[in-house]
This record gives C-alpha cells, structure tokens and sequence, in this order.
C-alpha cells in the first residue's frame, strides 16, 4: 500500500469520526431525558475516547493533527 493511500485514509478515518461525535453531540443535546437519550450520551461519550485518543496518538508519534483531520475539534469542550 502506498503512502499516499494510507494518509488518505488516516485523514478520511478522523474527519468521518469527528462528523460522527458531532452529530452525536447535537443529537444529545436535542434530546428529551428518557432511555434513548443514556443509549446516546453513552455513544457521545465513546466516540469522545475514540476521538482523544486519536488525538493523544497522534502527539505521541509526532503527527500534526490536521494530517488526521482532527486539528479543529477539541473533545474535551465540544464532546462533552
């Protein structure tokens, strides 16, 4: 597999997951305080692990995090 394609995918990878905590968020705070609304904080909450996580990753190996497409989101304020 060629560079090229691995960075594209890694880049894909954050941005479509971001998209998903985000949605995942506003879905949340839109929501009535019933049994789906502990189904969809749960869901918030891991896709916030998911998306610390690539972003701690990412410092560790040296990677700028706009290579990940995640450098405009911070999950600890926007994620929860």
């Amino acid at each position: 597999m060629s560079d090229e394609i691995f960075k594209n995918y890694v880049y894909d990878l954050g941005v479509l997951i971001k998209e998903s905590a985000e949605l995942a968020k506003a879905e949340k705070d839109a929501s009535q305080e019933t049994n789906a609304d502990t189904y969809k904080l749960g869901y918030l909450m891991a896709l916030h692990d998911v998306v610390s996580l690539m972003k701690e990753q990412a410092d560790v190996f040296g990677i700028e995090q706009c290579l990940i497409g995640l450098d405009d989101i911070d999950p600890e304020s926007e994620l929860l």
